[in-house]
């Protein structure tokens, strides 16, 4: 688990279904998301992506797929993720997905500026976001965090992507 100020980050559970749910039916979520975008049509889905989540965090907590809760409320604001790219050479991913509920409050850098600064302690020397073409919201992020852009790439995820790079 991760805090910061405003926000907790910490594993998904399966009684986060509905808050999932509700999070990943969004197409204006889903847009952004896999090689072939597609918002949850049904509330049993949101278990397996739940499942999916829960496998790719790691028991030293380095890695990860985060449910972001909003301390105040206890209300899922969205997801962050750092984990390695799985088209890469290794590479490490940050990325995140948060709710339209939740846009504009800056939870995206608040949270990812936490995951970035405890990855780079422990050893991380660089990390890469992906972010499909058009995404300004995702983008204004990446520059938030002080990544700097590479370009259009098809190299991961089988689609074009945006690519920014940190390195400490």
């Amino acid at each position: 688990m991760l805090t910061t100020d405003r926000l907790v980050l910490r594993p998904w559970e399966t009684t986060d279904r509905g808050r999932a749910f509700d999070l990943y039916s969004q197409w204006e979520v889903a847009r952004w998301l896999g090689r072939e975008p597609r918002a949850l049509a049904e509330p049993a889905e949101a278990d397996d992506l739940i499942a999916r989540f829960r496998s790719r965090c790691t028991p030293d907590g380095r890695h990860g797929v985060w449910a972001v809760e909003v301390r105040e409320t206890g209300v899922i604001a969205g997801t962050l993720l750092l984990i390695p790219i799985p088209d890469g050479a290794g590479e490490i991913e940050i990325g995140w997905h948060f709710h339209p509920d939740s846009w504009g409050r800056g939870y995206a850098t608040e949270a990812a500026a936490a995951v970035r600064d405890r990855a780079l302690a422990d050893g991380l020397t660089e990390l890469y976001a992906l972010v499909r073409p058009d995404n300004t919201r995702s983008a204004a992020v990446c520059h938030r965090l002080g990544m700097t852009p590479l370009g259009r790439t098809d190299r991961f995820y089988g689609t074009e992507m945006e690519a920014f790079r940190l390195a400490r």
